[in-house]
């Protein structure tokens, strides 16, 4: 029995399987422990503090005149058409493509839309592949029954995939999901790797023919305005038009502009693909509020405070990146077992740690990553997140640090913790 007396009954196959996000339920711990009064600096969650990230200024006050203005009725579940006119704006100015307000579906964050593109795209048993580490694409892939095949990328290519690893495995595929910048290393897909990949989809698809299901390629580019002045990012309409027949691009403010509350998501993309993903989100209700709508379309088209907001944006969060990467290179030259990829885009940093068959001070030893992130948790006090719970089954060494909750002043007393954590550690 539960507490409330009932005996457990039976529910869904797929209730029976899918899990709660373990990264919100170890950030939940971690910041309960520092409201309890702990020092601790998390770096676990891709979310941002508004009290150091907020929304443009811009962005709040026109949200604040929806709301004055009464627009709190049903936005229709294709977008208002503002917010999709300024979508279209912004993709045009800032990537050169060609889109109409028409183009453009939106959704109550990019969730939703990644939701609704497997949902159109995949049946019960077709096979989906996707590159790992890689955020969520299991449990998407989960719910919908598919044959799941991931592809173990590494610190050689960033964490990025390329056209050679993933071709033994596309042939029959129906889903490729991709995601640049990518979640969680901070890394981008290059211009060439984009395009041989996009090469090769177009070149399985014309040997299907007609008569088969395509493979279908889903872009998750939701960090896409996120990345740094060595970085170079381009979509891939830029390095092969042909595969917009194919794709599904998927985009929204959660990250450009620190909106994870506001749940203003959108997609673009081949419109047989869009036209029924619009049913799905209709019938889940996940269309974006109407007011968010109003003002995320209105705002824009406000050229100057967009890159006003972006250019001050980027350069705090790559400020963090390459302080915390300054310390993981300083702790390497000691001799420390660590070593970081430099900041590329988004809000992560990937960090090698190899601790695994180390011993702790009080002669515990350290036999898993789940072991080291918890004695860097209480010994270090930080909180990062291994690879393993993104897919990346032999990349334990390897743990995301997030910086969109932390102050700059935070990053010298983080390192000094983890050198001292990591002094204390010897050979097993």
């Amino acid at each position: 029995m539960n507490r409330h007396g009932f005996i457990p009954m039976k529910l869904s196959r797929l209730a029976d399987r899918i899990q709660t996000s373990p990264i919100l339920t170890f950030a939940a711990e971690l910041n309960a422990r520092k409201a309890a009064g702990e020092n601790l600096h998390n770096l676990t969650v891709g979310d941002f503090d508004p009290r150091i990230f907020p929304v443009p200024g811009a962005l709040t006050e026109a949200a604040i005149r929806a709301y004055r203005d009464h627009q709190t009725n049903y936005p229709g579940a294709v977008g208002l058409p503002g917010i999709r006119d300024g979508v279209a704006h912004l993709l045009n100015r800032e990537c050169g493509l060609d889109y109409r307000g028409d183009d453009v579906i939106i959704a109550s964050g990019s969730r939703p839309m990644i939701y609704a593109a497997y949902r159109t795209i995949v049946d019960p048993e077709d096979k989906v592949v996707f590159p790992v580490p890689s955020w969520n694409n299991e449990h998407y892939a989960q719910m919908c029954g598919a044959r799941i095949v991931t592809v173990e990328t590494g610190p050689e290519n960033h964490f990025m995939p390329t056209a050679a690893l993933l071709e033994p495995h596309l042939e029959d595929a129906t889903l490729l999901a991709l995601c640049s910048p990518l979640n969680p290393s901070g890394t981008v897909l290059s211009p060439g790797d984009l395009r041989d990949i996009c090469e090769l989809v177009m070149s399985i698809n014309r040997r299907r023919g007609e008569d088969r299901k395509p493979l279908y390629v889903l872009f998750d580019q939701v960090y896409w305005m996120l990345t740094f002045s060595r970085t170079e990012f381009v979509h891939p309409l830029g390095v092969c038009p042909e595969i917009g027949d194919y794709a599904v691009f998927v985009d929204g403010i959660s990250k450009a502009f620190a909106g994870t509350g506001l749940r203003v998501g959108w997609a673009t993309g081949a419109p047989h693909i869009l036209s029924r993903m619009v049913s799905v989100v209709a019938h889940v209700g996940a269309w974006a509020p109407r007011p968010d709508q109003v003002a995320v379309g209105e705002f824009l088209f406000m050229d100057d405070a967009v890159d006003e907001y972006l250019c001050g944006f980027r350069h705090a969060l790559e400020e963090r990146l390459a302080g915390f990467h300054r310390g993981f290179s300083a702790l390497k030259d000691r001799g420390l077992p660590v070593d970081a990829i430099g900041p590329e885009a988004a809000i992560y940093l990937s960090v090698r740690m190899d601790l695994n068959g180390r011993v702790t001070a009080d002669g515990r030893v350290l036999g898993s990553d789940g072991d080291v992130q918890q004695y860097l948790v209480d010994r270090a006090h930080i909180g990062v997140l291994p690879f393993s719970w993104f897919g990346a089954r032999s990349r334990g060494n390897w743990f995301r640090i997030s910086v969109g909750t932390c102050e700059t002043g935070d990053i010298g007393s983080a390192m000094e913790g983890l050198e001292s954590a990591l002094s204390d550690l010897r050979p097993g």
